[in-house]
């Protein structure tokens, strides 16, 4: 599934309420914690990740592989900040602006 510009945009507002639930420091990217986000967007849909400043990595890359091993969307990448997307299966919280 990949998102419209419409629908990031939609998403992208809904998550400005949103508080960051993890944080990514110097150790980066662990198994650990793809599982934890991997959880966190089961249950929530859309999550924001923050990226500290001791992180070397970029944080559009962390989004690229975070999302391709949660099989999540990148909804926005900006700064050091991170919107993720996986709609449910049933019972979704977010209905998308022209989804068929």
């Amino acid at each position: 599934m990949s998102l419209t510009s419409k629908q990031r945009a939609y998403l992208g507002s809904q998550a400005n309420a949103l508080d960051a639930i993890f944080q990514i420091g110097k150790s980066s990217l662990t198994p650990e914690l793809i599982g934890a986000l991997d959880e966190a967007i089961e249950k929530r849909e859309l999550i924001k990740v923050s990226v500290l400043k001791n992180c070397a990595d970029d944080p559009r890359e962390i989004a690229g592989i975070i999302a391709e091993r949660t099989r999540s969307e990148v909804v926005k990448v900006i700064g050091k900040k991170i919107i993720l997307f996986r709609q449910a299966k049933k019972n979704t919280k977010y209905e998308l602006p022209g989804k068929v």
